[in-house]
């Protein structure tokens, strides 16, 4: 009899102890990767189109280390639908989603409350909304924001409020990388507002060694190295060829029938597919720097 009390209790204990353990809580989520800090100025413009020269390796290593948050409206849109296409036009290594499900990179796309861009609804908004997001996903180590048009009616007040919002945010998250970006392109030239303030935002991220999007840069110039800024071109790519002050031309769709099957078809907000196509390719750029890669010499 005592024995058998023995066993029932030896058996009451065990069952307990299975069943603690299946109501234990799931452990705590691995923290982001610590990316490396920069010791110069990460620069991605149009001299970092050519996406066969960032190795396989260094893709990968993007893949593996970088969780991406990236809030943009229309222009913004580039980025994506270029990243979309290029899996077609190249290979699933360039895979992307939200979580980086399948070995892909783990990118989420516009997933912040409060702000829809770097001037939407205001030019601050999206600081606040930055703050509350990362306080939510711990895990997010990249930080990306797009302007629309507001750069081209934006003061020199605007744009250094703007740079001392994106300083406390990396003062505030050290284990963030913050992008910051120019605006895009909107056929007033080298005396445009735009284009001062563009350089406005160059040069403190020359100076103070800042990661840069150049996304006015990336729109100035053909993939042969071609230069339109100085032909007072747009958003959609037209140029004035002649100086009379008019569109007369247009080098994306001049370069992709010039070098068919060499671009791929893709929406292009505003746009023309080349211009997406080499968002693209200055995107991952961007993403392999983040993670580590040198680039190339």
């Amino acid at each position: 009899m005592n024995g058998m009390m023995h066993m029932i209790m030896l058996l009451g204990v065990l069952m307990s102890l299975a069943s603690c353990s299946s109501c234990a809580p799931e452990s705590t989520p691995p923290p982001a990767h610590k990316l490396p800090v920069a010791q110069s100025t990460i620069l991605v413009n149009h001299t970092t189109i050519d996406i066969d020269a960032i190795p396989h390796e260094a893709i990968s290593q993007a893949k593996a280390r970088l969780h991406i948050a990236y809030g943009h409206t229309s222009h913004g849109s580039q980025l994506i639908d270029g990243m979309t296409g290029l899996v077609g036009f190249k290979d699933t290594l360039y895979g992307f989603n939200d979580g980086g499900s399948g070995g892909a990179l783990d990118l989420k796309d516009r997933p912040f409350s409060g702000a829809s861009d770097l001037g939407q609804p205001n030019l601050s908004a999206w600081e606040e909304a930055t703050r509350d997001y990362l306080d939510d996903h711990p895990g997010t180590n990249v930080v990306i924001w797009s302007w629309c048009g507001q750069v081209s009616s934006a003061s020199e007040e605007d744009i250094n409020n703007y740079l001392a919002l994106m300083s406390g945010l990396e003062a505030d998250y050290p284990n963030v990388r913050f992008v910051y970006m120019t605006g895009h392109l909107d056929g007033y030239g080298l005396t445009g507002n735009l284009h001062i303030r563009n350089e406005q935002i160059r040069a403190y991220c020359a100076a103070n060694k800042k990661i840069l999007y150049d996304f006015a840069d990336i729109e100035s110039y053909n993939p042969d190295g071609v230069y339109f800024g100085d032909k007072d071109a747009n958003d959609n790519c037209d140029y004035d060829g002649n100086d009379d002050g008019y569109f007369d031309a247009n080098w994306a769709i001049e370069w992709q029938n010039a070098h068919p099957g060499e671009w791929y078809d893709c929406p292009s907000a505003h746009s023309q597919p080349l211009n997406a196509n080499l968002k693209a390719y200055a995107a991952w750029w961007l993403w392999a720097r983040l993670a580590g890669w040198e680039g190339s010499s």
